[in-house]
Protein backbone atom coordinates (compact mmCIF):
# COMPACT_ATOMS: atom_id res chain seq x y z
CA UNK A 1 0.00 0.00 0.00
CA UNK A 2 1.39 3.44 -1.21
CA UNK A 3 1.60 6.28 1.41
CA UNK A 4 0.18 9.84 0.16
CA UNK A 5 2.03 12.73 0.30
CA UNK A 6 0.99 16.35 0.45
CA UNK A 7 3.70 19.29 -0.08
CA UNK A 8 2.19 22.48 0.37
CA UNK A 9 3.37 25.79 0.23
CA UNK A 10 2.55 29.69 -0.89
CA UNK A 11 2.65 30.60 -3.99
CA UNK A 12 6.57 31.15 -5.13
CA UNK A 13 7.85 29.59 -2.29
CA UNK A 14 9.13 26.93 -5.02
CA UNK A 15 6.78 23.71 -4.42
CA UNK A 16 6.60 22.68 -8.22
CA UNK A 17 10.52 23.01 -8.73
CA UNK A 18 11.10 21.09 -5.55
CA UNK A 19 9.02 18.45 -6.65
CA UNK A 20 10.09 17.88 -9.96
CA UNK A 21 13.51 17.44 -8.54
CA UNK A 22 12.41 15.21 -5.87
CA UNK A 23 10.94 12.88 -8.33
CA UNK A 24 13.82 12.63 -10.34
CA UNK A 25 15.90 11.28 -7.27
CA UNK A 26 13.14 9.22 -5.19
CA UNK A 27 11.98 5.56 -6.81
CA UNK A 28 8.83 4.22 -6.24
CA UNK A 29 7.24 8.00 -6.27
CA UNK A 30 4.91 9.08 -8.29
CA UNK A 31 3.27 12.78 -8.90
CA UNK A 32 -0.44 13.73 -8.82
CA UNK A 33 -1.41 15.85 -11.46
CA UNK A 34 -3.43 18.41 -10.42
CA UNK A 35 -6.88 19.63 -12.62
CA UNK A 36 -7.07 23.34 -13.19
CA UNK A 37 -9.03 25.98 -15.64
CA UNK A 38 -6.57 28.61 -15.42
CA UNK A 39 -4.60 28.78 -18.53
CA UNK A 40 -0.98 27.43 -19.10
CA UNK A 41 2.41 29.23 -18.20
CA UNK A 42 4.97 29.37 -20.89
CA UNK A 43 6.33 25.76 -20.96
CA UNK A 44 3.56 23.93 -19.45
CA UNK A 45 2.24 20.66 -20.65
CA UNK A 46 -1.21 19.20 -20.33
CA UNK A 47 -1.22 16.36 -18.31
CA UNK A 48 2.60 17.00 -17.35
CA UNK A 49 2.38 20.02 -15.30
CA UNK A 50 -1.50 19.89 -14.75
CA UNK A 51 -4.52 18.79 -16.50
CA UNK A 52 -5.90 21.68 -18.26
CA UNK A 53 -9.90 22.05 -18.37
CA UNK A 54 -12.64 24.36 -19.20
CA UNK A 55 -14.38 25.77 -16.26
CA UNK A 56 -17.87 23.58 -17.48
CA UNK A 57 -15.73 20.23 -17.59
CA UNK A 58 -14.48 21.09 -14.24
CA UNK A 59 -17.95 21.94 -12.99
CA UNK A 60 -19.49 18.55 -14.49
CA UNK A 61 -16.54 17.07 -12.63
CA UNK A 62 -16.98 18.68 -9.13
CA UNK A 63 -20.60 17.32 -9.42
CA UNK A 64 -19.72 13.76 -10.54
CA UNK A 65 -17.37 13.38 -7.50
CA UNK A 66 -14.78 12.98 -10.00
CA UNK A 67 -12.09 15.29 -7.51
CA UNK A 68 -11.02 14.22 -4.30
CA UNK A 69 -10.71 17.80 -3.53
CA UNK A 70 -10.96 21.31 -5.23
CA UNK A 71 -10.88 24.83 -4.72
CA UNK A 72 -11.26 28.17 -6.17
CA UNK A 73 -7.87 30.03 -5.76
CA UNK A 74 -7.09 33.14 -7.63
CA UNK A 75 -10.35 33.11 -9.97
CA UNK A 76 -9.17 29.37 -11.22
CA UNK A 77 -9.95 25.95 -9.79
CA UNK A 78 -7.84 23.83 -9.04
CA UNK A 79 -8.63 19.53 -7.72
CA UNK A 80 -7.22 16.68 -7.22
CA UNK A 81 -8.25 13.38 -9.67
CA UNK A 82 -9.47 11.01 -6.99
CA UNK A 83 -8.86 8.33 -9.89
CA UNK A 84 -4.60 9.02 -9.58
CA UNK A 85 -4.39 8.85 -6.17
CA UNK A 86 -6.46 5.49 -5.76
CA UNK A 87 -4.38 3.69 -8.34
CA UNK A 88 -1.15 4.77 -7.01
CA UNK A 89 -2.16 3.51 -3.33
CA UNK A 90 -3.51 0.04 -5.29
CA UNK A 91 -0.08 -0.30 -7.01
CA UNK A 92 2.48 0.45 -4.02
CA UNK A 93 3.63 3.75 -5.41
CA UNK A 94 4.08 6.39 -2.85
CA UNK A 95 1.68 9.77 -4.23
CA UNK A 96 3.29 13.03 -4.16
CA UNK A 97 0.40 15.84 -4.22
CA UNK A 98 1.05 19.41 -4.11
CA UNK A 99 -1.44 21.88 -3.88
CA UNK A 100 -2.16 24.80 -1.38
CA UNK A 101 -3.61 24.98 2.13
CA UNK A 102 -6.71 24.59 1.72
CA UNK A 103 -6.72 21.94 -0.80
CA UNK A 104 -4.11 19.75 1.80
CA UNK A 105 -6.46 19.95 4.66
CA UNK A 106 -9.71 19.06 3.04
CA UNK A 107 -6.82 15.96 1.59
CA UNK A 108 -5.96 15.35 5.61
CA UNK A 109 -10.14 15.10 6.38
CA UNK A 110 -10.61 12.84 3.89
CA UNK A 111 -7.07 10.62 3.75
CA UNK A 112 -6.18 11.13 7.77
CA UNK A 113 -3.53 8.72 7.03
CA UNK A 114 -1.72 11.00 4.61
CA UNK A 115 1.71 13.04 5.22
CA UNK A 116 1.54 16.88 4.72
CA UNK A 117 4.73 18.53 4.43
CA UNK A 118 4.58 22.59 4.30
CA UNK A 119 7.71 24.04 2.56
CA UNK A 120 8.71 27.29 4.13
CA UNK A 121 10.26 30.69 2.19
CA UNK A 122 13.44 31.44 4.31
CA UNK A 123 12.04 35.53 4.59
CA UNK A 124 8.98 37.45 3.25
CA UNK A 125 11.29 39.20 1.11
CA UNK A 126 13.26 36.53 -0.31
CA UNK A 127 9.32 35.05 -1.12
CA UNK A 128 8.88 38.97 -2.82
CA UNK A 129 11.92 38.25 -5.14
CA UNK A 130 10.67 34.99 -6.52
CA UNK A 131 7.40 35.97 -6.90
CA UNK A 132 9.19 39.24 -8.98
CA UNK A 133 11.33 36.78 -11.11
CA UNK A 134 8.25 34.79 -12.34
CA UNK A 135 7.15 37.85 -13.49
CA UNK A 136 4.33 38.42 -11.66
CA UNK A 137 2.25 42.29 -11.48
CA UNK A 138 2.76 44.47 -8.62
CA UNK A 139 -0.90 44.41 -7.74
CA UNK A 140 -0.45 40.45 -8.38
CA UNK A 141 2.54 40.31 -6.06
CA UNK A 142 1.14 42.01 -3.55
CA UNK A 143 -1.85 39.99 -3.36
CA UNK A 144 0.10 36.40 -3.10
CA UNK A 145 2.09 37.85 -0.56
CA UNK A 146 -1.24 38.84 1.51
CA UNK A 147 -2.33 35.15 1.00
CA UNK A 148 1.07 34.26 2.50
CA UNK A 149 1.17 35.58 5.71
CA UNK A 150 -2.11 33.96 6.11
CA UNK A 151 -0.86 30.61 4.71
CA UNK A 152 2.25 30.92 7.06
CA UNK A 153 0.42 30.28 10.10
CA UNK A 154 -0.76 26.85 9.07
CA UNK A 155 2.86 25.65 8.76
CA UNK A 156 2.38 24.09 12.55
CA UNK A 157 -0.66 21.72 11.56
CA UNK A 158 1.13 20.20 9.27
CA UNK A 159 3.39 16.52 9.81
CA UNK A 160 6.54 18.08 8.87
CA UNK A 161 8.20 21.78 8.41
CA UNK A 162 11.19 22.16 5.63
CA UNK A 163 12.94 25.37 4.66
CA UNK A 164 13.43 26.11 1.22
CA UNK A 165 16.50 28.25 1.54
CA UNK A 166 18.62 25.71 -0.90
CA UNK A 167 16.98 23.62 -3.39
CA UNK A 168 18.82 20.87 -3.32
CA UNK A 169 18.95 20.74 0.62
CA UNK A 170 15.16 20.94 0.96
CA UNK A 171 14.63 18.06 -1.93
CA UNK A 172 17.16 16.15 0.29
CA UNK A 173 14.96 16.30 3.80
CA UNK A 174 12.00 15.68 1.90
CA UNK A 175 13.43 12.82 0.53
CA UNK A 176 14.85 11.57 3.85
CA UNK A 177 11.31 12.28 5.08
CA UNK A 178 9.85 9.54 2.51
CA UNK A 179 12.46 7.26 2.99
CA UNK A 180 12.48 7.04 6.90
CA UNK A 181 8.26 6.72 6.71
CA UNK A 182 8.81 3.93 3.70
CA UNK A 183 10.82 1.93 7.43
CA UNK A 184 8.87 2.66 9.82
CA UNK A 185 7.37 -0.87 10.57
CA UNK A 186 3.60 -0.75 9.53
CA UNK A 187 4.75 0.31 6.65
CA UNK A 188 7.64 -2.05 6.19
CA UNK A 189 5.96 -4.96 6.66
CA UNK A 190 3.32 -4.65 4.13
CA UNK A 191 6.13 -4.25 1.83
CA UNK A 192 7.99 -7.28 2.77
CA UNK A 193 4.81 -9.82 2.85
CA UNK A 194 4.28 -8.63 -0.85
CA UNK A 195 7.87 -8.25 -1.72
CA UNK A 196 10.98 -10.99 -2.03
CA UNK A 197 13.50 -8.33 -0.55
CA UNK A 198 13.61 -11.01 2.05
CA UNK A 199 13.09 -15.17 2.26
CA UNK A 200 9.82 -16.91 3.60
CA UNK A 201 11.79 -18.21 6.65
CA UNK A 202 12.98 -14.53 7.57
CA UNK A 203 9.07 -13.15 7.44
CA UNK A 204 7.93 -15.76 9.14
CA UNK A 205 10.36 -15.49 12.17
CA UNK A 206 9.38 -12.04 12.04
CA UNK A 207 6.35 -12.27 12.29
CA UNK A 208 5.80 -15.11 14.85
CA UNK A 209 8.78 -16.02 16.52
CA UNK A 210 9.77 -15.04 20.30
CA UNK A 211 11.75 -11.72 20.88
CA UNK A 212 13.97 -12.96 23.38
CA UNK A 213 14.86 -9.02 24.63
CA UNK A 214 11.47 -8.29 25.08
CA UNK A 215 9.96 -9.04 28.91
CA UNK A 216 6.67 -10.57 28.86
Amino acid sequence: MGNLFILSAPSGTGKSTVASKLLERLEGLRRVITATTREPRPGERDGVDYYFMKKDDFERGIRGGYFLEWAEVYGNYYGTPREQVDKNIKEGYDSLLVIDVQGAFKVKEIMPRSVGIFLLPPSMEELKRRMKRRGYSDKNTSLRLETAKKEIPCAPNFDYIVVNDFIDHAVDQIRSIIISLRCKKENALEDLRISSAVSKDILELMEGGGCYGKKT
